[in-house]
């Protein structure tokens, strides 16, 4: 069933609807942004390394038709920022989604992305009914892994190779959020100080193990 894209705002801050006349200034944040961004960007293992902005769009878009996904553009002061997408979202027994985003560098430092990340969170519990949220994250991205130590995302394991980012299979660190954690929405409960002050902490083992990636094991 469709999902109804909401319009989302916490002072200079707003979440609304990717739109297909989007394409044009979201390609050229993207080449602005271009070594900001690439060694964070997802990519597929059998397919050249490129970027077909509209085509993305229509992709977010029919997903949300069927019902899986949220694509949002971030705007910062009526100016855009970045992109968050809920995706993979499961009703019923499950009850999840999760959660991936960029900001340009500009905006970096600013609060945009927990602020963002917090809108959306809030969103899918208290108005879709989702039950958890995920966010996983490379072990190498301190600005995002910044993020989820500010809201409180609770820190559940290492992941190998987990999501084809910049060309190759990368560890990523994962983070979750249950409802029921939360005596209050996400976004005021970071607002208000009442974050845990040690969800976040990723165990040294997972640390050691993430720093020595995997050996890869080739068929002759």
């Amino acid at each position: 069933m469709p999902i109804t894209i909401p319009t989302l705002k916490e002072g200079p801050v707003v979440l609304r609807a990717i739109r297909l006349r989007d394409a044009r200034p979201l390609e050229r944040a993207l080449l602005e942004n271009r070594s900001w961004l690439r060694q964070w960007e997802a990519t597929s293992p059998h397919a050249p390394m490129n970027f077909d902005t509209r085509a993305s769009i229509r992709s977010l878009l029919a997903n949300a038709r069927a019902g899986h996904g949220l694509p949002f553009i971030i705007e910062y002061e009526g100016k855009l920022a970045g992109q968050l997408n809920v995706s993979s979202i499961a009703y019923g027994s499950l009850s999840s989604a999760t959660i991936g985003y960029w900001v340009a560098e500009e905006f970096a430092g600013r609060n945009v992305t927990p602020t963002a990340v917090a809108l959306a969170t809030d969103y899918c519990f208290y108005q879709l009914g989702l039950h958890r949220m995920e966010i996983c994250i490379r072990p190498e991205n301190e600005p995002s892994l910044r993020v989820v130590e500010k809201l409180g995302f609770r820190y559940e394991g290492l992941r190998r190779r987990y999501i084809h980012i910049n060309g190759d299979w990368r560890d990523h660190f994962c983070f979750g959020l249950v409802s029921e954690e939360l005596t209050q929405g996400v976004l005021r409960r970071w607002v208000d100080g009442g974050v845990p002050p040690d969800a976040t902490v990723i165990t040294p083992e997972d640390r050691a193990a993430a720093a020595h990636p995997l050996p890869i094991q080739r068929n002759l």
